[in-house]
């Protein structure tokens, strides 16, 4: 119902009466046969968190103090939130803020009548009002801090807000410090009926995303190499096709799907020869081949191979039958089943190994469907996928050609499990330390082989036999490079491994427990522990194999990065900015005390965007150690010197156009301001409430003109998707981890 207001702001006066028609139909499905909403009913309708600011909306909305809100009291109210000028819902905000309700009552009718004006004045808000408000506001943005800090809020506000001194702030006093904050005087013309509920979402194009020019200039390359390949498989079955087409058109159907399956199971292994790509990225191909795409392709080539395997399979099926009927003496299950000479594989097995591996090939794309693998079930992807050694014998068998184009990928595939065998062999790697992070994080210290080297971003695949013996799983690490006798995993707990891992380093029985808080800073904060574990489980061992590159390897040649995590995302990064931390780190002579930077300033990107985005403040404690001392190393540098620009989002905060945070949001901005430390997460970078507007974060970018910008993102695909197409729209290059 009250959701109708938000959509009502773009109305024209015509448009009243259909509006105010439906809303009346809303009206009556809420308020049953009484045609009275009360308290319980409107707080169901509003959907806020906290019952507090639905209770302070239903009296202002309740004029005549019946306990209940009629469709008329209603009625005025939106059309004066709707349709009332800057000072209308700035007298509301002020009266949701006047807790005491001191004239309240008849200040409401005639603020609904347009009235207020002589009498704002006889309302004021005190310290003890302000500091119940405010600590509503955190409850409904999901921010816990301690009541010192709500007192810190409270006096900030309450100082700037009252000019006079008296003890009080009035209307006045209000609306002169809301015009210092010029973006909440700009919501409020927007619309205070929004308030009640988010805006809706912005209208879709009737055009395709995939038919604008933005999109086919940002993936030329891929849609290059898309292209290209489609053209070779045609290519392919053109020519199988047209050299069979003698002995008739299911056999030419059936040799020509042949020739393409030759090449297809061929690329199949290539595309996840993960050193060889590895080694590419550093490459000048790496330009012109979408190597970060590689998953994606594999994916792709994987049911293209079922299709052409499944026509090429009806094709003989069909001409096996008609050849059959011509024979009269043999059936069609005899050509299928037994062994033929002159029919093709080895010894006339062609048939019985086609079906085989049609078997195979439907039972791996079967479990390697993403429900299965995301569904606690990865045991299942992983055996299925294994059958892929009887898949390339069977080909072997089956096609007289499929070597020729085998052998090159087949060796190199060989060689990379080889050396991944001899890392296995080498021994396993102790465990230095394990800390239980909030929101399920392990994070692992694990101790650096001597040979292993890596650079900032890359992934491994980690097995711990504690935890299941033969899983291998890809995990980011979150250190940087120089960082010479460990190396860092975080991993979140989303699946039965990783839910595994944390419980198992979790048990009550773990010898020699300490607790420790995770900075001094934030003790006061909250009673939120890690759990380090003693020397006696150094001993749990793992095994890596890797390490294996990702797209984040071209930060260091980007003119302007922009590096974007949500959540657990951070850890590609993480890695990232340390690596750049300890780059930029000077040393000096102990004699002549000059100092220089081991990395030249030009190394490492001219400008670094980063945006973090968290749903709640507990997920700020994941790095932020990493990110204070960046801070503290960005201040000692000289202004020219300075490259980092850091962004914090919290999606469960209220944003600042929502007038349950306008008073909360105002007050951290002024703490901040004051103690030049966010309330938040303690860092000097103010944490932004809600989502990031990406035209806008982008759009900054894009006028700072400091050279071609690389955005970097991690996290989930929805996002993903979100800031492909800003990226598209800017012009700007987009890569998307896959881990």
């Amino acid at each position: 119902l009250l959701g109708a207001a938000a959509g009502s702001c773009t109305m024209s006066m015509a448009e009243d009466a259909e509006w105010l028609r439906w809303v009346t139909k809303q009206f009556g499905n809420i308020a049953g046969d009484d045609k009275e909403i009360d308290m319980e009913e409107f707080k169901t309708a509003l959907q806020v968190k906290e019952s507090f600011f639905a209770e302070r909306f239903f009296t202002l909305f309740d004029t005549d103090g019946s306990g209940t809100i009629s469709l008329e009291e209603l009625l005025k109210a939106l059309s004066l939130l709707v349709h009332g000028n800057e000072m209308d819902k700035l007298r509301f905000l002020f009266q949701v803020y006047d807790v005491d309700g001191k004239m309240t009552k008849r200040l409401i009718c005639n603020f609904l009548t347009k009235a207020l004006i002589c009498k704002a004045a006889c309302g004021s808000i005190d310290p003890d009002e302000l500091r119940v408000v405010l600590g509503w506001c955190l409850r409904e943005s999901a921010i816990a801090l301690p009541e010192e800090r709500l007192a810190d809020l409270t006096l900030a506000l309450f100082e700037a807000a009252d000019k006079d001194r008296s003890g009080s702030i009035t209307f006045e006093e209000l609306k002169e410090e809301l015009e210092g904050f010029p973006e909440v005087m700009e919501n409020l013309t927007i619309s205070a009926a929004s308030w009640l509920k988010p805006p809706l979402p912005p209208a879709r194009s009737c055009r395709p995303r995939h038919l604008t020019w933005d999109y086919w200039h940002n993936h030329r390359g891929k849609l290059a190499c898309l292209g290209g390949y489609t053209g070779l498989n045609l290519l392919l079955f053109a020519l199988g096709a047209l050299w069979h087409a003698s002995l008739g058109g299911w056999v030419a159907v059936a040799r020509g799907c042949g020739q393409c399956l030759n090449f297809n199971c061929a690329l199949l292994a290539v595309l996840m020869l993960r050193r060889c790509l590895t080694w590419l990225r550093a490459t000048p191909i790496a330009k012109v081949l979408p190597l970060d795409q590689h998953v994606v392709f594999h994916q792709l080539v994987g049911y293209v191979v079922l299709v052409l395997a499944a026509i090429h399979t009806g094709a003989h099926v069909a001409n096996f039958s008609r050849m059959a009927r011509q024979d009269g003496c043999h059936g069609l299950a005899e050509y299928l089943l037994r062994a033929r000479p002159g029919v093709g594989g080895l010894g006339g097995t062609a048939s019985q190994t086609g079906l085989a591996l049609q078997a195979l090939l439907a039972t791996m794309l079967a479990f390697s469907s993403p429900c299965v693998r995301r569904s606690g079930h990865f045991e299942v992807f992983y055996w299925t996928h294994l059958s892929y050694i009887f898949i390339w014998t069977l080909l072997i068998l089956h096609g007289p050609h499929f070597w020729k184009w085998f052998v090159v990928p087949g060796c190199l595939f060989v060689m990379e499990k080889v050396l991944g065998l001899a890392w296995q062999r080498a021994g396993g790697l102790r465990i230095v330390e394990v800390n239980l992070l909030p929101s399920k994080v392990t994070h692992l210290v694990i101790e650096r082989p001597q040979f292993f080297r890596y650079k900032p971003g890359d992934y491994i695949y980690l097995n711990i036999p504690a935890i299941a013996s033969y899983e291998w799983h890809p995990f980011t690490i979150s250190s940087a490079p120089e960082q010479q006798e460990t190396f860092w995993l975080h991993i979140r707990s989303l699946g039965q491994w990783t839910n595994k891992l944390y419980e198992y380093f979790q048990q009550p029985e773990l010898p020699n427990l300490e607790l420790k808080p995770l900075s001094r800073s934030l003790r006061k904060k909250r009673c939120q522990h890690w759990a380090q574990v003693g020397e006696d489980w150094a001993q749990v061992l793992c095994y890596i194999d890797g390490p294996y590159g990702t797209p984040t390897r071209q930060i260091f040649t980007s003119e302007h990065a922009v590096l974007i995590g949500a959540g657990i995302g951070i850890t590609p990064f993480a890695s990232i900015l340390q690596s750049i931390m300890y780059r930029q780190r000077k040393q000096s002579c102990p004699s002549c005390r000059y100092s220089w930077s081991p990395t030249p300033r030009l190394l490492w990107p001219f400008q670094v965007d980063f945006i973090w985005i968290n749903r709640d403040q507990k997920h700020f404690e994941w790095f932020i150690s990493l990110l204070t001392k960046l801070e503290m190393e960005q201040a000692e540098q000289e202004p020219e010197g300075r490259f980092l620009e850091m962004h914090m989002y919290m999606t469960s905060a209220l944003s600042k156009n929502d007038m349950k945070a306008i008073g909360l949001q105002m007050a951290l901005d002024l703490l901040a301001t004051k103690e030049q430390r966010d309330s938040i997460t303690g860092l000097r970078t103010r944490t932004q409430p809600g989502r990031p507007d990406w035209n806008k974060v982008f759009g900054k970018v894009a006028e700072e003109k400091r050279g071609k910008v690389h955005v970097f993102f991690c996290g989930s695909p929805a996002l993903a998707k979100v800031v492909r197409v800003h990226c598209e729209r800017f012009g700007f290059r987009f890569f998307k981890e896959n881990f």
